[in-house]
């Protein structure tokens, strides 16, 4: 490693942090006065500053001193539905007066109410909403970010969200993985038809999403009040057939078996998982489907029934934390809250927290290029006011963030000042 560092120069360099590479399968891989060094937007160098003593080394490069700060890789968001427009406040409010998210969806409200925002939007409406969000994700050190659609229900709408969730990605130089959940309740106008629904899906939607290129991965709501296995199962054929990797909402609300049949079509990940049994863990453990725990949604829903971590640990299923930031269930934009309310919640540990938002979170999106302080990866950092990684999970909304870097540059998000 050293010889590679002499023989090159590099874009940056951050001196005079404790590393967190989290390099292995366990631990943190802490290396105290470190340093890591980026060229043309990867990481070239990661260890003891002090072999960075070669004056040559610094030539041309902008050099950040971290103030003894932790340097982790930058976090993922791995599951959200940032675009939308208007909120559902309200429905917060019925749901502390007694009324549950099913009743509420079944009288018209939930996604449809959504839906309804969405469609009457227009798509510099729905960017200026979601711009913000995007900001606060950022702002919790967030550098890779997953947008489901899901909120139009028709092909012009869905496109729409798609389109706009590109752009946030443009527009705050952030990565943003897109998903098609047109498969996420049945609209109004095939009100008594879902499985009509479900044909426009397969026939005209998935087809013309992929045509557009603005679709990353197909996802899907299996569910009482959502869609069965077997309209699942013929969405996720029809998107494999086009090539598009699959997810799933799963076993949120109730076991319809979701983990094990997202499972058999090799899905990136199952999300929720409350009601998942062994058979789901299992079949999750054989494809390599990770598990996606959102505790925000669990927190705001009042569940008490919680995802079966101990049996994910047992069988070696990778453990993911994503804000599931919506205007329903999950109005989080912190995904350092989500990794406290993930310990507290659900009881992961510090480490699988951080793990969880890192290199799991990027597995989850079928990513292996990012999530590591490695040679190689991708040149997206977190620096914060902490020194030990446990603290991240430790406050409860506060994001002691200094800087951030995406690709090699730093953000102006929380920036701190070049020493050189």
């Amino acid at each position: 490693m050293l010889a590679y560092v002499a023989m090159n120069r590099f874009d940056s360099i951050i001196v005079n942090a404790r590393l967190c590479t989290l390099s292995e399968d366990s631990g943190y891989g802490l290396v105290e006065s470190g340093a890591v060094a980026s060229r043309d937007g990867r990481i070239a160098y990661v260890g003891p500053a002090s072999a960075l003593s070669d004056r040559a080394t610094f030539e041309g490069a902008s050099v950040f001193d971290a103030g003894g700060g932790l340097l982790t890789p930058a976090l993922i968001d791995c599951h959200t539905h940032l675009v939308f427009a208007g909120d559902r406040s309200d429905e917060f409010e019925q749901r502390l007066a007694g009324r549950s998210y099913t009743e509420i969806a079944q009288a018209g409200g939930g996604i449809l109410g959504t839906v309804d925002a969405v469609r009457a939007a227009s798509e510099d409406e729905l960017l200026a909403q979601s711009l913000p969000r995007a900001r606060a994700l950022m702002a919790s050190g967030v550098a890779t970010l997953e947008v489901k659609s899901g909120y139009g229900l028709d092909l012009d709408s869905e496109l729409k969200l798609l389109r706009v969730a590109r752009r946030i990605g443009s527009e705050l130089a952030i990565d943003v993985r897109t998903t098609l959940l047109a498969a996420h309740a049945v609209p109004r106008e095939f009100a008594g038809r879902p499985d009509d629904y479900v044909d426009e899906i397969c026939q005209r939607m998935l087809p013309a999403v992929a045509d557009s290129g603005l679709a990353d991965a197909v996802d899907a709501f299996c569910e009482g009040i959502g869609f069965s296995a077997d309209q699942v199962q013929r969405v996720f054929r029809r998107a494999r057939e086009l090539g598009l990797p699959v997810k799933l909402h799963a076993d949120q609300l109730s076991n319809l078996g979701g983990a094990a049949l997202c499972a058999s079509f090799s899905g990136l990940s199952a999300d929720h998982l409350e009601y998942t049994d062994e058979d789901g863990v299992r079949a999750m453990a054989r494809a390599g489907t990770v598990a996606v725990l959102l505790p925000g949604a669990f927190v705001c829903l009042n569940e008490t029934r919680k995802p079966p971590v101990a049996l994910f640990r047992e069988a070696g299923v990778a453990m993911a934390i994503a804000t599931d930031c919506n205007p329903g269930t999950s109005p989080l934009v912190s995904m350092t809250l989500a990794m406290a309310l993930a310990c507290a919640s659900f009881r992961l540990t510090p480490e699988e927290a951080l793990r969880g938002a890192t290199v799991n979170a990027a597995r989850a999106l079928g990513m292996s290029d990012r999530g590591r302080l490695v040679v190689g990866q991708r040149a997206d950092l977190a620096l914060w006011d902490a020194h030990h990684p446990a603290q991240l999970s430790y406050w409860l909304g506060s994001t002691p963030l200094r800087g951030l870097w995406l690709h090699g540059q730093r953000s102006a998000t929380n920036p701190i000042r070049p020493i050189a």
